[in-house]
């Protein structure tokens, strides 16, 4: 990618799959991230917890390209035969699907210092410009309230970790679902916290769900809990104990989601039980 900033939209590759987006909204969430809405001409249905690839082409050709997890709720595809019996498209991990639409997809993009797509999303691409997206992407790490309906669900996350988590919970509210559910947050300091409004809303709702948030730097004023890191204690205070078998996602930078992964495994929940999606060390 070229130094000067890139209009997208000067130069598309055109492989099977890929799409051109267009951002139609977008805000902050954090000093350090910002929240992208994307109209995406052809979309097929997705489920909470999977993402999307997107990338940058600058004039010259030099392509960029990096996964961002959703955080917008859960949307449906038309069924048609061969579709799963709950609804969800058979074929949505390759992101190709016959009863595809236009809908509006939400990613939240985390600024990486001197990251080159981080940077680029968070500082200079404004409403109105394109961008290339593939997806969705991915089928383990997900949520369905008409599959997983009734299981208690355990959510830990480390930094944008929440986003994935958070498109289970919105997915979960959108549903009406009352499935019990708890989030253990660990985030640096309170300004880092992403979808503060929406979480105290959810929160708020008193349906089964309880979150707790973890500062690993400084906390805020009045705050029963020291800053440090998340600890195995605290999963046993804040999540579910092992012996209701609930279903446990991780998500974080890769050494948050390893301690944490061990941490639960140690506490007797089912190894299998434990699903986690983790992110860097990357430049970007």
């Amino acid at each position: 990618m070229t130094e000067a900033p890139v209009r997208l939209g000067a130069r598309y590759a055109t492989p099977s799959r890929w799409q051109v987006a267009t951002l139609v909204d977008a805000w902050e969430e954090s000093p350090s991230a910002r929240t992208l809405v994307l109209q995406v001409p052809a979309w097929p249905g997705h489920l909470a917890g999977q993402h999307v690839d997107l990338r940058l082409t600058a004039p010259d050709g030099y392509t960029a390209e990096r996964s961002y997890s959703i955080g917008s709720a859960a949307t449906r595809a038309p069924v048609r035969d061969g579709d799963a019996a709950d609804g969800s498209p058979t074929v949505a991990t390759d992101g190709v699907h016959d009863g595809a639409s236009p809908a509006r997809v939400e990613v939240t993009v985390q600024r990486v210092p001197g990251g080159e797509v981080s940077t680029y999303l968070t500082d200079v691409f404004a409403v109105g410009e394109a961008i290339e997206l593939r997806g969705p992407v991915g089928g383990w790490f997900v949520w369905s309230p008409e599959r997983d309906a009734g299981t208690p669900v355990l959510l830990a996350a480390g930094g944008s970790g929440l986003v994935p988590l958070m498109a289970m919970l919105r997915t979960r509210r959108d549903a009406g679902d009352r499935t019990p559910f708890r989030l253990v947050y660990s985030v640096r300091r309170p300004e880092d916290r992403l979808y503060v409004d929406d979480l105290d809303r959810l929160a708020a709702a008193h349906d089964g769900l309880d979150v707790q948030v973890v500062f690993t730097r400084s906390t805020p004023l009045g705050s029963m809990r020291g800053p440090g890191r998340l600890e195995r204690r605290d999963l046993a205070a804040w999540g579910w104990p092992a012996e209701i078998d609930p279903a446990c996602f991780v998500c974080g930078p890769t050494g948050f989601v390893e301690a944490v992964a061990r941490q639960l495994v140690s506490l007797g929940h089912d190894p299998a039980r434990v699903k986690t999606e983790r992110f860097g060390p990357a430049a970007d």
